[in-house]
């Protein structure tokens, strides 16, 4: 045995080197591709809770202790806006939000007493949706509402 040739290195005297680095990285992505797979495929077999509601085809929309006689709320259903109206009189009106000059969302004014468009002054009423001055040239779509106990729904199919 030469003395000059020293002690054969093992592979716990180095430190890691670009091969460990890559096996890391190939081991990250193997991982990043089944979360990717199966994150899927278990939401589809385990979906998440239903929200609130009456049932199939129903949103809640608020409670009725939210509004009082001569308000209104924007409130989402599904991906769109709805505005619930409480008119002076008792009743609760329900109507898509966009309004039908541009689709901006409408709102409800206290002050006014009316379902009102911000980008064009549209003026809707608050009882029936139709279009009270503005340049909307449609009223308003009415949805159907329904208020059991304490809660406002949407019936929406």
């Amino acid at each position: 045995m030469d003395e000059t040739e020293g002690p054969t290195p093992t592979a716990d005297s180095h430190p890691p080197g670009r091969r460990s680095f890559l096996d890391w990285l190939l081991g990250l992505s193997a991982v990043g591709t089944v979360v990717a797979i199966a994150y899927p495929v278990l939401h589809f077999v385990f979906p998440p809770p239903r929200p609130k509601g009456r049932g199939k085809g129903a949103v809640l929309a608020a409670q009725t202790s939210e509004l009082r006689p001569g308000s209104g709320k924007v409130f989402p259903l599904g991906t769109k806006p709805a505005i619930l109206v409480h008119t002076p009189d008792g009743q609760w009106r329900a109507f898509a939000a966009k309004c039908t000059h541009l689709s901006c969302t409408v709102r409800y004014r206290d002050d006014m007493n009316m379902i009102w468009c911000p980008c064009h002054d549209g003026r809707f009423n608050p009882a029936t949706g139709a279009v009270m001055s503005g340049p909307p040239p449609a009223p308003l779509p009415q949805l159907t509402t329904v208020v059991e106990g304490n809660d406002i729904f949407i019936v929406t199919g």
